[in-house]
């Protein structure tokens, strides 16, 4: 049996799921009998998810009925990173936002100063883009997980893997 037990912390999400939520989004924005003469557009990319509509109300609206297309494919908003609403002319809005595909060095350092504060047993090492936490109960392992994915302070979806 092992000494020791560790798990991975990332940024990881489907992009497919992300895909078909935007398209479930579009259609039902297009539908919808306050949404469909705003010229609603959503455009994702590899990077970005840009909404352009004709008033900021409108925009807000459509994030609204993407947020609950994202849960209800189980996505986290946390991996899209609003920008400002920004006038564009044509008495049009447009709003992108950035999607949140790995771990920076910022929120590794706070997932790592978390685990350090709360956790004696546990250690925390950031490598690269992800954070291995190790320990020698996997109760702690749990305990960590479930504090990091109710904690506010950290804004970027976590993904937990590679369990040992």
């Amino acid at each position: 049996m092992a000494s020791g037990h560790s798990m991975d912390i990332s940024v990881n999400f489907d992009f497919q799921e992300l895909k078909n939520a935007v398209d479930q989004t579009t259609r039902e924005a297009t539908n919808r009998f306050d949404l469909k003469d705003a010229g609603i557009e959503l455009n994702l990319t590899e990077e970005s998810l840009k909404i352009t509509a004709k008033a900021d109300i409108q925009i807000e609206s459509v994030f609204g009925i993407l947020t609950k297309k994202l849960s209800g494919r189980n996505l986290s908003t946390k991996i899209l990173d609003r920008g400002k609403i920004e006038e564009i002319g044509g008495m049009r809005v447009r709003q992108e936002m950035t999607l949140i595909k790995v771990l920076d060095k910022e929120n590794a350092k706070l997932i790592a100063k978390l685990v350090k504060e709360n956790f004696d047993k546990a250690k925390a090492n950031i490598q690269g883009d992800t954070v291995r936490v190790s320990s020698k109960s996997i109760n702690d392992l749990q305990a960590v997980q479930q504090l990091l994915s109710s904690d506010p302070s950290v804004e970027v979806p976590l993904s937990f893997g590679n369990y040992k």
